[in-house]
């Protein structure tokens, strides 16, 4: 069996300023570290939790829901404040968006970024089908054979989802709070987004309230938006949002 090599949470010290950088459901920080990259060399200081479940094998996924990652985001933002930090944007994909918004209205954050975030409830049956192949793709990176992978799925088909229903709960409790966020948001949508419904992002940007706020679409991305093929034009935008915020 191969030793995959897993993704762990990341800080890259590149200035004054901090970005909270957050991923997706099923996703880990691999999924911002290249944007996190980028505006290290621009002078930011990035950091990027993983959350519990997520990175490791999916049998632990299971065992996890919004409440432990959400604990995981609480504790990142206090990991920057800890470290000296007075000033946190926090950039979010996904379920990294929608916990970005939500701590735009728990917490003070300097602006918001938040890409490809769900504001619609996909039914349960489908994020579980999403999870299945989560959990598939997961044991074949690890290499294992066929036969072992099928039986590994029969079994963890066998194990209780609750976090799926707390999810869609996560989603309706964000959606019905964006309207207390004021601080300066930039939504980043893909065209190609398949996993959300992309009305999401007309919502966020609607419904907040600061009067600092733009969206734009990426018309040739699909939902993973960070690692697509406009992800430079994407860095390049949201290093344009950071540097007009009031630091």
């Amino acid at each position: 069996m191969m030793k995959v090599k897993l993704p762990k949470p990341f800080t890259f010290e590149g200035g004054n300023r901090a970005v909270l950088m957050l991923h997706g459901f099923t996703g880990n920080s691999a999924d911002v570290r290249m944007m996190g990259r980028f505006l290290e060399k621009r002078g930011y200081t990035c950091h990027a939790p993983q959350y519990k479940g997520h990175g490791v094998p999916p049998e632990e996924l299971v065992h996890t829901g919004p409440e432990d990652w959400w604990e995981d985001v609480m504790e990142a933002y206090q990991y920057l404040k800890d470290k000296g930090f007075e000033s946190i944007a926090v950039v979010g994909l996904s379920l990294g968006g929608v916990f970005s918004l939500k701590l735009g209205y728990t917490l003070p954050v300097k602006g918001i970024v938040p890409m490809c975030a769900p504001m619609y409830i996909k039914s349960e049956e489908i994020m579980y089908q999403g999870v299945l192949e989560y959990a598939r793709e997961f044991k074949r990176r690890e290499g294992k054979s066929t036969e072992q992978i099928e039986q590994e799925m029969k079994e963890f088909e066998k194990a209780p989802m609750g976090t799926l229903k707390a999810l869609q709960e996560l989603i309706a409790d964000v959606r019905n709070n964006v309207d207390m966020i004021y601080s300066p948001t930039f939504v980043v949508q893909a065209r190609h987004d398949n996993m959300i419904n992309t009305d999401s992002a007309n919502i966020i940007y609607n419904e907040v309230e600061s009067d600092d706020k733009k969206i734009k679409w990426y018309e040739e991305s699909g939902h993973v938006i960070t690692l697509d093929k406009e992800r430079e034009q994407l860095h390049e935008d949201v290093y344009e949002f950071l540097e007009s915020l009031d630091w």
